[in-house]
This record gives C-alpha cells, sequence and structure tokens, in this order.
C-alpha cells in the first residue's frame, strides 16, 4: 500500500471513529508514538510538541534519511509519526512552556513519555493542566509508573530494560548462557503503546459519560509482565527453568530453511505421527504423554520430522502442515514477509518515499481492520515544527509579528 492510497474504500463514505478527538503529544522515541500513532489512524489530530531545533529524540536514531531540511530522520521517527503534526516549541523556556499551557485546552488528550517527574519540574504534569482544563484526559507513559512508589522512579527505561524486568529474557535462558537481548524488537515501547491506547480510550469513554477528565498512568514494566504473563503464571504453577512446558512448540529444517509447529494435544500428535510415518510412535510407550514428546524431542521426532521436511520448502511443510489440523508456519526473513501475499491483502505494509533518494521506507499498517472504517490515507511524518505558525495562529490566535517574536528568541521552531 503506498503512502496516501486507501484500502476499503466503501468504508470510506463512514470516517474515521475519532474524528473529533484532539491529542497535544509531548512524546518521544517509540513507547507513546506508536500508540500516538494509532490514535490517528482511527481519525484522532495528533498535534506533536517538539523541540524547535532538533525534534524529538527519535528524529536522531539510525538508520535515517535526510529530510528536505537538511535533518537526520531516525528509523524510529520514520514509523511512528504517520498522519501527525508538529509544532517546535521550547519546553525550557518559560514563553515555550506558557504556549504549551495555553494550548491545552483546545485539545481533548495529552499524552506524554517523558521521565518520571520531568514534566512535574516544568510545570505542565496533570494537575498543573487539569486546572486550565479539567476534563482533560492526561495519559502518561514511563519506565515505572507516577502514581505509585516505585524503588526505581530515577531510572530511565528504554525497552531492553522494561524486557530484560520482566523476567522473559531469563525464562528460556540456558544454564550457563547469556540472555538474548531484544528478541521481538522494541516489544516493551510497542506494548506500552497499546495499553495507552486502551486507557485513552476507556477514559474519553468514562468523559462522555460524566464529563470528567481523569489520568491514565502506564509503566513499561506492567505492560510486559501483562505481555509475558507465562513468567509468573507458569512459575506459580510449578515450571522452573529448563523444565519447559510439555508440549512440541519449536523450530523445524526444511529444504530451504526453518518452520515452527506447535503440537499440545494428542489428537495432534497423532496427526504429527501419521504424516510424517511414523505411525509407531502411537504405541510407543515413550510417547505416551506430552513429557515424554520433549523428552524424546531431539532423539526421535525432529529427525523424523526434518527428514519429512528435507524435500520440501518451509513453506510447503507448514501448508502440509496445517492441512492435518497442525499449526505450523514458516520462519520468514524480512524479504519474505515483505512479499507475502496476506500482508499485501491486508495493507499491512506503507510504502513511503524517502526524500533523499527515489526508494521507499516500509511501515507497518494499521492492525486494526474495522468493516466501516477504511484503511488509509495516510500522511507522510512532519518535519521538525513544520506546523508551528498554523497551530499556533489557529488555536491561540497569534499574529505574525508575535509569531516572528518567538521565533527570534528561540521559544518556536524556524519557517520549514
Amino acid at each position: 500500500m503506498r503512502l496516501g492510497e486507501i484500502g476499503n474504500p466503501d468504508a470510506q463514505r463512514y470516517g474515521k471513529p475519532l474524528e473529533g478527538v484532539r491529542i497535544l503529544a509531548l512524546e518521544q522515541m517509540q513507547a507513546l508514538p506508536f500508540g500516538t500513532q494509532l490514535l490517528a489512524r482511527l481519525g484522532a489530530d495528533v498535534v506533536k510538541v517538539e523541540h524547535p531545533v532538533e525534534g524529538e529524540s527519535g528524529r536522531g536514531a539510525l538508520p535515517a534519511m535526510t529530510d528536505p531540511t537538511g535533518r537526520r530522520a531516525g528509523a524510529t521517527f520514520l514509523r511512528n509519526n504517520l498522519n501527525k503534526r508538529s509544532v517546535g516549541i521550547d519546553l525550557k523556556q518559560p514563553r515555550g512552556r506558557e504556549l504549551v499551557v495555553a494550548l491545552v485546552p483546545h485539545f481533548d488528550v495529552v499524552a506524554e513519555n517523558f521521565r518520571a517527574g520531568a514534566l512535574r519540574k516544568l510545570g505542565l504534569n496533570y494537575d498543573d493542566l487539569a486546572a486550565v482544563h479539567p476534563s482533560v484526559i492526561y495519559v502518561s507513559v514511563s519506565g515505572f509508573g507516577n502514581t505509585i512508589a516505585s524503588p526505581y522512579d530515577s531510572w530511565a527505561a528504554y525497552a531492553v530494560v522494561a524486557e530484560a524486568m520482566s523476567g522473559i529474557y531469563d525464562r528460556n535462558r540456558p544454564e550457563g548462557q547469556a540472555p538474548v537481548v531484544g528478541p521481538a524488537g522494541a516489544l516493551g515501547d510497542i506494548s506500552s503503546a497499546l495499553f495507552s491506547v486502551i486507557g485513552v480510550l476507556s477514559a474519553l469513554r468514562h468523559r462522555d459519560r460524566t464529563g470528567e477528565g481523569q489520568y491514565v498512568d502506564i509503566a513499561m514494566l506492567d505492560s510486559m509482565m501483562a505481555m509475558t504473563d507465562v513468567v509468573t503464571n507458569l512459575y506459580s504453577l510449578g515450571e522452573r527453568r529448563g523444565t519447559g512446558v510439555p508440549l512440541i512448540t519449536d523450530p523445524f529444517r526444511a529444504g530451504d530453511g526453518w518452520f515452527v509447529a506447535q503440537v499440545g494435544r494428542e489428537h495432534q500428535f497423532e496427526r504429527l505421527a501419521q504424516l510424517v510415518g511414523r505411525p509407531e510412535w502411537l504405541e510407543d510407550p515413550r510417547l505416551a504423554d506430552r513429557q515424554g514428546w520433549r523428552e524424546h524431542l531431539e532423539d526421535m521426532i525432529r529427525p523424523a520430522v526434518e527428514k519429512w521436511a528435507a524435500d520440501k520448502t518451509k513453506l510447503e511443510a507448514a501448508h502440509a502442515m496445517n492441512a492435518e489440523g497442525i499449526a505450523a508456519g514458516p520462519v520468514n526473513s524480512a524479504e519474505d514477509v515483505i512479499a507475502d501475499p496476506h500482508v499485501a491483502a491486508r495493507n499491512m505494509l506503507v510504502e513511503v518515499p524517502r526524500t533523499d533518494s527515489d526508494d521507499v521506507y516500509l511501515v507497518p499498517g494499521n492492525p486494526v481492520k474495522l468493516s466501516k472504517v477504511a484503511d488509509g490515507p495516510e500522511q507522510r511524518v512532519p518535519w521538525v515544527g513544520e506546523h508551528t505558525d498554523t497551530i499556533l495562529r489557529d488555536e491561540l490566535g497569534l499574529s505574525d509579528d508575535e509569531l516572528g517574536d518567538l521565533r527570534a528568541a528561540g521559544v518556536i521552531s524556524s519557517r520549514v
């Protein structure tokens, strides 16, 4: 799907469900911007508040492209900020903070993911802004939360920190080996962003009923504990490192790569045995229960499955297993994902033109598919402070002279 295209065009006449919802986002990197991008895709008007020169820190990530102003536009920024506008305001200057406070009553939601306590020092926390806009919904995403004291209140947190502290890195770590860090991308960021979206939508619904705003407090560690629930739940039920869950959920080699299969029930094991030509397994006492499947995975099950799959591609093996009711799928490379017909049919990749070459870069599409909401059209990411003059003029009624004075003082962005 190319930037500006529309998927499910028949649904376009219904509009977007969050049209009219306005979000002022004091955000950076991914833990919140992914969430506000999803809200924007569902129709919300999202305005980013960024430093007037450097922009938010995600713009400095690598790899990167060069934007039309000559600044770096890093990968973290590029994949989390479609469909937003940018206003460049220096929050460290008193006049900059005054501008943000003046903007707040024009928005339904204020969203921020600064380190816990940082905006309190600037006079931009929930209590400060609720004083000028009592019905505001204020959502914070931080490593360890803002509303309850934590021994980690002074810590910085990136995705890998929350992931490590959730226990998931240790759960499957072989004894004596170092943990694998970041095995699933920025799961700590994405999970926090998704829970922030749920919090915002819930608070909006509550305000519809009561007229009251509230504070939505999302901690990255809390989010990761929810995402990695097996760590604590299975431990409490007796699992220890090395014992594993008694089922087959493993990678197997095919002719051109790897595929995964999951066999967790007896009828699935029976189908696996028949499929790979080992009906005798069904009478073998060593494989009579699920624990036996794990104990004999390497000496019996894997050799037979991989012999069966040797003349098949990983996709063919997965198709054959699914035809027999066994859940399986190929271990895809990036190239495989990009070429996948499912991905194309579901508009799950957006091609965005680069500004420093004739190539495109790819951003995942919106995974929330609604029958009466069209996919797209997506709008490119904003350049630093691109919409500063328009927003301050339209929302606060500032004149050209006032904007010029603010620019001269370094409070707001120069013209883009």
